[in-house]
């Protein structure tokens, strides 16, 4: 029996803008198989019905996913008003409707400064919240609804895209841009909005566009990643760091780094004449251009690695 071949060792993120009708992890699996990758996650999944930006981690860069769940997001999101789904979405089972009332811009837009800023959101029931160790969903799906909790999430930005001719229309869609904090769900603030305007609501379309510094203007579809070559695939790929640089950078000798890379904290003295006196609490640690990972600077200049990183690559 033939020895089955072995994948990848690449690191980095790969920004993909995910197609409607899959779910995240069919488009991670997808992916992964054209780079042949040995590891690989997502940060933050987007629903079925949900397109847009999917950052995709390889590697040491599935390290740095955790720290992405934390980032801001930007949506795009059409509500359909008048029906509420028990999913929150039209994917859902329409389970109740109700007649739009006849709605001014004005009067939209006063509806939506009431959510602006920090607000209290219950979690949907189709969700990947966990109630003694099963997800709420598995439960929704079992026909049991538990109460939760209001979480407190920040509404940044919320746009209506709608004008007024659009509006005359269609009555019951509101077209909404969405800049929020993480743990927001999109479908609990439309069937908000929804109840706010006296009539419900559900998300008939949303598309995400922007997670922290990244943007769907970079993000590839699946169709294009599939038509490159291997040497245009792999440069589509972002370096490992580059969702940590808001963080103070450490350079490292080689003695030094080789201590880092056992595990052994190093003394950076004179502190005050490296400059890095102000740097105090996580830092990336650099050996020239080779990112070594994450350390923690305390305030008598002893540098202690936190997490580090093996960045071989297999590159073609």
């Amino acid at each position: 029996m033939s020895k089955r071949k072995s994948g990848c060792n690449i690191h980095g993120i790969l920004l993909l803008d995910k197609r409607l009708g899959i779910s995240s992890n069919k488009a991670l699996q997808e992916v992964r198989r054209l780079f042949n990758a040995n590891k690989a996650g997502h940060t933050g999944s987007l629903d079925p019905l949900a397109t847009g930006l999917l950052p995709l981690c390889f590697g040491e860069a599935t390290k740095v996913s955790g720290m992405m769940l934390d980032d801001h997001k930007r949506y795009q999101t059409v509500v359909q008003l008048g029906v509420m789904t028990d999913t929150g979405d039209l994917e859902g089972t329409v389970i109740e409707t109700n007649p739009v009332p006849e709605l001014s811009i004005d009067a939209i837009l006063a509806c939506l400064q009431k959510f602006i800023g920090e607000i209290d959101q219950v979690p949907p029931m189709y969700s990947a919240l966990k109630h003694n160790g099963k997800k709420l969903y598995e439960l929704a799906r079992e026909g049991i609804t538990i109460e939760r909790k209001a979480r407190r999430i920040t509404i940044l930005e919320l746009k209506l895209l709608t004008d007024s001719q659009s509006l005359a229309k269609e009555l019951d869609q509101l077209m909404l841009e969405v800049y929020c904090s993480k743990g927001t769900y999109i479908r609990s603030l439309a069937e908000d909005i929804g109840h706010a305007l006296g009539c419900g609501g559900t998300v008939k379309e949303l598309r995400r566009l922007e997670a922290g510094q990244f943007n769907i203007e970079n993000a590839r579809t699946i169709e294009q990643l599939t038509a490159m070559d291997q040497h245009d695939l792999f440069q589509c790929l972002i370096n490992v760091d580059k969702p940590l640089e808001t963080l103070p950078a450490v350079q490292l000798t080689d003695e030094q780094t080789i201590c880092i890379k056992y595990g052994q904290s190093l003394s950076l003295l004179p502190f005050d004449e490296l400059g890095q006196n102000e740097c105090q609490g996580t830092v990336r640690m650099y050996n020239d251009t080779v990112f070594l990972g994450l350390g923690e600077l305390l305030s008598d200049g002893k540098l202690v690695p936190k997490k580090l990183f093996n960045m071989n690559n297999d590159l073609p």
